[in-house]
């Protein structure tokens, strides 16, 4: 405070004034509201310079945008864009005229045609024209090189009956297309970032599931007004690779093997866990290179076939060529006899045989029985030994 009783303002701050409309309602107020570009708007008048881009198209929309292409122009020509659909060279090109006033509605055109090539409808297309709608193509075809993990995690985009592309779509507000090596996305700025961001993560093997439960509860955060100036972290899930213990990996490794008998055995071939189990020796290592194969010629000056003339060579070949036919004829032949070798057959024993062995039973059981009675006699004589000897003592 001065000697005169007012404030003193610092030197930074002299020329700043008071700012009444900043109030906490400013969100409120509409004061952000952008206002669609108006002809009036555009005081330097028509442009100077003509601005074009053109984009190639797949040939299986050829048909859908030779059907469309009257509702294309008629959507552009409002705006003051002309478009052309070259079939021969299979491209879609846009590009301003004098009636343009939007200097930015050229890229929107561009962004349009884009859209249609990556298989997005025209009249889902024609909102990119609006101020508030952006658009993003992600491409996805080279983050992942093996094309059935490709496909995977691509279908993980989309999700059983398009579930989690639903929850995608309603929780950015964005309009998602998954088309061949692409990911269409059109919606607000903000949201594109957030479905980028998980469209990356489902490639890079990060499931969707998780982003997704996170925007919810984002969402529900921002409802509460106590919460708008406070750190969200606490709340927010954190996701940790889980690594499982041996036990866990050695049941999971079970499972696998016991749905692969099944499946084999279901086909008709018959397998055991213990043929899957088997595991291939691995070979040695060793830094130096295999010895060298012999050549026709080497073999040829080992067995002396080199030096022959041609007559004896040709002779030589034949026999060659002899024995080995009378090898396999010898194998085919030993292949076809044993579908005619006799099984072996258990005879049925004779009378004879079964009365032979009716008497050799009696026998052995009547012995038996007096090896029995034998013992049992002993038994007693010891027992009355035993209580004549306690009577005398």
């Amino acid at each position: 405070m001065s000697e005169s009783g007012e404030p003193v303002v610092s030197k930074n701050k002299a020329h700043r004034k008071e700012k009444p409309w900043d109030t906490d309602d400013i969100d409120q107020k509409n004061q952000w509201k952008i206002d669609p570009f108006a002809p009036t708007d555009n005081k330097a008048g028509a442009f100077t310079e003509e601005s074009s881009f053109a984009t190639l198209f797949p040939k299986y929309r050829e048909k859908y945008l030779r059907e469309v292409w009257s509702a294309v122009t008629k959507a552009l020509d409002t705006y003051g864009i002309t478009c052309t659909l070259d079939l021969v060279h299979g491209s879609m090109s846009v590009k301003t005229t004098r009636k343009t006033y939007d200097p930015y509605i050229i890229l929107k055109a561009r962004d349009m045609i884009k859209l249609m090539a990556r298989g997005v409808a025209i009249n889902q297309a024609v909102k990119v024209l609006q101020d508030d709608t952006a658009c993003d193509i992600i491409k996805i075809g080279n983050l992942v090189r093996n094309k059935e993990r490709f496909v995977k995690r691509r279908q993980r985009i989309i999700g059983p009956d398009g579930s989690t592309l639903k929850a995608i779509e309603l929780l950015t507000n964005c309009y998602v297309l998954v088309q061949g090596n692409t990911v269409s996305v059109m919606g607000p700025f903000k949201s594109l970032k957030e479905v980028r961001r998980i469209v990356l993560d489902c490639m890079k093997n990060i499931h969707p599931i998780y982003r997704i439960k996170e925007l919810m509860i984002r969402r529900e955060l921002a409802k509460d007004p106590k919460l708008a100036t406070e750190s969200w972290d606490r709340f927010l899930p954190q996701f940790r690779k889980r690594h499982l213990k041996t036990s866990e990996k050695t049941a999971k490794k079970n499972d696998k093997i016991a749905q692969k008998v099944e499946a084999r055995n279901a086909a008709g071939i018959e397998t055991t866990a213990e043929d899957l189990m088997k595991k291939v020796t691995k070979k040695v290592y060793t830094p130096f290179p295999p010895a060298q194969l012999p050549r026709k010629v080497d073999l040829q000056l080992e067995s002396g076939e080199y030096f022959l003339k041609q007559s004896d060579k040709e002779t030589w070949e034949t026999q060659k060529r002899k024995q080995k036919q009378a090898e396999t004829s010898e194998k085919k032949q030993a292949l076809r006899a044993e579908a005619f070798v006799a099984p072996e057959e258990t005879a049925e024993p004779t009378v004879e045989e079964k009365r032979r062995h009716k008497k050799r039973n009696v026998l052995e059981a009547e012995m038996d029985n007096e090896e029995v009675e034998g013992s049992e006699k002993k038994k007693k004589r010891k027992s009355k030994k035993k209580e004549k000897e306690s009577d005398d003592s």
